[in-house]
């Protein structure tokens, strides 16, 4: 959720810690601070609000120093202000922190009975003072936090300085990711930390990360990391492949508007690792079990992700006859669910170190399931624990209101479908090449979506009024309507509720009036003329319709409506692909409107790794 990065440095660090922290921004933008140490003093800088404050204030006063942490947060415990921003600091030890300390207060409680003092709100700042206390009575840094580690319940990623050893930091992790960076070639001695691969992209391409449970310690030269139990171990230096670039925002206006037209580049990228257009022929990555014999399919996700899993439930059981059960992650592991033997468990993140899915996943590989991962982070925890993983390719989503990672979740989830019908004998190889040429007629019906930008537009401003917005659809388009309310309440801040469109009559009907507009999401084929029942319906009462169908049904339908959005025409597979996108960019053109921060909505951030 928070951003984390840290230098061992060999030059001046304060510069490179806030870029570090602006392509970290997405993870959370309460606050931001940095501390460096400089002749043997910790430095340390902290601004409320977003990292542009900060900036403002190193201006004013600079940060010396060659070593040096910081952080960008999402509040959890204490209001977003200057005191709770991090780092916390002692005389002697400064550290930022990325998660929830479960057992904070029985620690605050112990360290003032033992005459220590606060300055803020957070759980944060007793891990700060629980080894600052080892240190002042005469601990070595390496064996004042191993001996604090074990006393912390949660979860948490740490970066840790102090002041007496200049050319020393400590991180650690347990449920919140850490990565450690090494100088871009064994002669520049530096050293890095930070909350993923895209925080360090421009300082180095040289990383390992951390599993579960271990801690670093890192100097100019190195690092030396150990496992949970205090061993030494050593964890695989790779190429991050992460770049920089990806964190800009070319010619267009915000990352969400750039991201949302990258979306037929990158489901196409994504099609070409699943589907070969030699033979039209469904190719998955190998695994270990036979996917013919999955009785049973679990899917567990959160907000777009869950959605994905919703479309992707009519598939699996239309196509592979598979029994499916989705469930919100959040809610997942304390319903007590029943797992049967021989079940695949699918897990969809598009950061994979979402706290409550990655939980679920645990739980579902202690109960005996077969563990399948979609994810747009391949290194990523859920990917490191999967059986069966499926990367989609988006590449880095800076925007926090997801777009294209939705869409290669679903192509991903389309492909898996149709495969494990073929493998089941359910699918005949003729069947088996049509809808491979559907899913390859993606792209070019995207790019057709697209071509409409200017006409949702213009129509926003009808919308930018509204208090309250409805999203109706039916069948598959149902998840889709859930998607377009999610992305208008996340980015504009205008109340939206999604519905199946039969359920209208069961008491969301009560709230239509001519102040409530209604966006039909319909697509011609055997569910139209029920929906346009509802949509009817909706008209009688005095409603403003909103349309998004194809020519054919707008022509049948689209007379007396507020406005209409023409979508191609397209396979009923890939309607849901091609239908998210103008529910995006509905979402997207009303809070321009509006004059909301589009890419950073307020309360968000992109990846929650707190439960």
């Amino acid at each position: 959720m928070c951003g984390i990065i840290g230098i061992v440095g060999n030059q001046p660090v304060a510069d490179r810690l806030v870029d570090g922290l602006k392509r970290m921004e997405y993870r959370g933008y309460d606050s931001a601070g940095i501390c460096t140490l400089h002749s043997s003093r910790l430095v340390r800088r902290r601004a409320e609000g977003k990292l542009g404050n900060l900036v403002g204030v190193l201006a004013d006063s600079h940060a010396p120093g060659n070593v040096g942490i910081a952080h960008t947060r999402w509040a959890t415990h204490g209001a977003p202000t200057a005191a709770n921003a991090h780092p916390h600091a002692t005389d002697e030890v400064a550290i930022v922190h990325n998660g929830i300390i479960e057992n904070f207060k029985e620690l605050r409680a112990e360290l003032r009975a033992d005459g220590r003092e606060f300055e803020s709100e957070t759980d944060s700042e007793v891990v700060a003072h629980l080894i600052s206390r080892e240190i002042e009575v005469g601990a070595a840094p390496k064996d004042a936090v191993g001996k604090v580690l074990p006393r912390l319940r949660g979860a948490f990623a740490l970066a840790i300085a102090f002041r007496e050893y200049p050319d020393l930091l400590i991180g650690a992790r347990l449920g919140s990711p850490l990565v450690v960076g090494y100088g871009p070639s064994d002669d520049e001695a530096e050293m890095y930390l930070g909350s993923d691969a895209l925080a360090l992209a421009p300082l180095t391409q040289r990383i390992s990360y951390l599993e579960e449970g271990d801690w670093a310690v890192i100097t100019r030269d190195g690092a030396k990391i150990y496992d949970l139990d205090g061993s030494e171990v050593e964890r695989e230096i790779r190429a991050s492949g992460a770049s920089a670039a990806a964190t800009e925002k070319g010619n267009y206006r915000h990352f969400m508007q750039k991201e949302i037209f990258e979306q037929p580049t990158v489901v196409a990228q994504t099609l070409g690792s699943y589907l070969r257009r030699d033979n039209n022929s469904i190719a998955l990555p190998q695994f270990d079990f036979d996917i013919s014999s999955i009785k049973r399919l679990t899917i567990v996700a959160c907000g777009t992700s869950y959605y994905a899993g919703m479309v992707a439930k009519y598939w699996f059981e239309h196509f592979a006859r598979v029994p499916v059960d989705i469930d919100v992650a959040s809610e997942f592991r304390y319903r007590d669910p029943v797992l049967e033997e021989g079940g695949l468990a699918l897990f969809i993140s598009q950061s994979g170190e979402t706290a409550d899915t990655l939980a679920a996943l645990r739980h579902c590989k202690e109960n005996g399931q077969v563990i399948g991962v979609v994810v747009n982070v391949p290194t990523s925890s859920m990917a490191r624990e999967a059986d069966l993983l499926l990367p989609t390719h988006a590449g880095p989503e800076i925007g926090v209101a997801s777009t294209k990672a939705f869409t290669c979740q679903l192509a991903v989830l389309a492909a898996l479908a149709a495969h494990m019908a073929v493998k089941k004998g359910l699918m005949s190889r003729e069947e088996e090449i049509d809808v491979v040429e559907h899913l390859l007629e993606t792209p070019a019906a995207l790019n057709a979506a697209l071509d409409h930008d200017d006409d949702i537009a213009e129509m926003a401003p009808l919308i930018a009024p509204a208090r309250d917005v409805l999203y109706l659809g039916r069948g598959q388009d149902y998840p889709i309507a859930l998607e377009g309310a999610l992305k208008l309440k996340e980015i504009s801040y205008i109340h939206a509720e999604g519905y199946a469109s039969g359920e209208m009559k069961h008491g969301p009907i009560a709230l239509i009036d001519d102040d409530v507009p209604v966006v039909v999401i319909a697509p011609s084929g055997p569910l139209f003329e029920k929906t346009v029942s509802n949509m009817e319906e909706v008209r009688a009462r005095g409603g403003k319709v909103v349309l998004i169908s194809d020519a054919d049904g707008i022509a049948e339908a689209g007379e007396g409506c507020l406005a209409t959005i023409e979508m191609p025409v397209v396979h009923p597979l890939i309607a849901p692909l091609v239908y998210a996108v103008p529910v995006q960019l509905l979402a997207y053109h009303v809070a321009v409107v509006k004059g909301t921060d589009v890419d950073q909505p307020r309360n968000l951030a992109k990846s929650v790794t707190v439960e």
